[in-house]
């Protein structure tokens, strides 16, 4: 590994940049910015309209200068890379983290943020939304079951986390939080698990997130903080949709993915191409309840998730994540490439190099639900196998 070689110069000058970017990247984590403050609230005060109103979001105050983080980005002399192929990759970073920073200053401006969402995330293609309706025609699993019943507190969960993590060589802090989307979060920054205190878990819920939250996102946390480039770390170009679709496939190998879990990722398809149309809050709500008889909580959470700061594309992610990372392990793959960190699909071949020229390190933690297929449900293997 080059960090304990005599750093040459060109080494020095990567190091250099590498250190920048990430006390740079620190101070602009998305999802600090873009959960609504008041959701519970709104909802109350949506549900009362009969479901016409729009929610009001209000979103945590920007802690950092728009107009200078943008230009320390731009300052750094990534042609003093000497690698013209790490030199071609920090260009890509520079280019991915100034749209996340636009993405940031325009949270809770309507269009303004949905364009910018749009540039750094995409929006779902037609096959995309063909295969969101084609998980919808099949039939979830039974509603009454003990298994999907809400049992536990958000502080009662913490206890099947923290038995599922004895499985890792590492520790992380488990804390509740009131202000989320989703139900729960790995905060990367401060290797910290979140979970909805408003949110009752049942059984099956808290085994698709051990998988899921501890078993990918804290694992490539994790992984990413072992390398020489800090770029492991806080995240390559595009991470998302290779993350969220590693973290899903953990739920299907481990066993745990329904029916009822591919059908909330269509929704969430449904909803973020809803924004495309130019769909309103209410209307993707009452499209989500009313067309496709989702019960009123669901959809309302779900719609969060989509227009939360003006149009929040990034949810559609997780059903092409799912199947771009199902693909790749039916191609026999190295999948523990992937765990490496907070990284891309799209770079494998950069990740290979990295390691191989001693820019980075074998992934240290390695998601054992990843060694053998727990899946017993035949429909699921049909859907994912006929996804497009």
């Amino acid at each position: 590994m080059f960090m304990s070689d005599v750093v040459s110069v060109k080494n020095q000058k990567l190091l250099e940049i590498d250190n920048k970017i990430d006390v740079l990247v620190k101070k602009i984590e998305m999802l600090n910015y873009v959960n609504p403050n008041n959701i519970e609230e709104e909802k109350q005060k949506f549900f009362n309209s009969k479901y016409l109103t729009d929610p009001k979001f209000t979103y945590p105050k920007r802690d950092f200068d728009k107009f200078s983080l943008h230009k320390e980005f731009f300052a750094l002399k990534i042609d003093e890379i000497e690698d013209e192929r790490l030199r071609d990759f920090y260009e890509d970073i520079i280019y991915f983290y100034s749209g996340i920073i636009q993405c940031i200053e325009t949270i809770g401006k309507g269009k303004r943020f949905y364009y910018n969402s749009l540039r750094s995330f995409g929006t779902p293609t037609e096959n995309d939304v063909e295969n969101a309706k084609f998980i919808l025609h099949f039939d979830s699993e039974d509603e009454n079951d003990e298994l999907f019943q809400p049992k536990f507190s958000a502080s009662e969960s913490h206890q099947f986390f923290k038995e599922y993590s004895k499985n890792y060589d590492f520790s992380y802090q488990i804390i509740n939080s009131k202000t989320m989307g989703a139900i729960a979060m790995v905060s990367n920054s401060k290797q910290m698990l979140m979970l909805n205190e408003n949110h009752t878990f049942s059984q099956n819920e808290i085994n698709i997130l051990t998988n899921h939250e501890i078993g990918v996102h804290m694992v490539t946390t994790m992984n990413g903080m072992l390398h020489p480039l800090k770029v492991f770390s806080h995240g390559f170009p595009n991470n998302e949709e290779t993350q969220e679709g590693l973290a899903v496939f953990s739920e299907y190998m481990s066993g745990n993915l329904t029916i009822k879990r591919l059908k909330e990722l269509a929704y969430r398809v449904l909803a973020v191409n809803s924004l495309a149309k130019g769909y309103s809050f209410s209307r993707t709500f009452r499209m989500l309840h009313n067309d496709y008889d989702l019960d009123r909580e669901q959809a309302f959470y779900i719609c969060v998730r989509a227009h939360r700061g003006g149009g929040f594309t990034k949810d559609y992610l997780y059903l092409t994540g799912l199947k771009k990372i199902y693909n790749y392990c039916q191609d026999q793959k190295d999948l523990s490439l992937l765990l490496t960190g907070k990284v891309s699909l799209e770079f494998v071949d950069e990740i290979e190099y990295m390691i191989a020229n001693g820019y980075a390190n074998p992934a240290k933690h390695i998601s054992d639900i990843y060694s053998a297929n727990a899946n017993t449900n035949k429909t699921v293997d049909f859907i994912l196998k006929n996804l497009k």
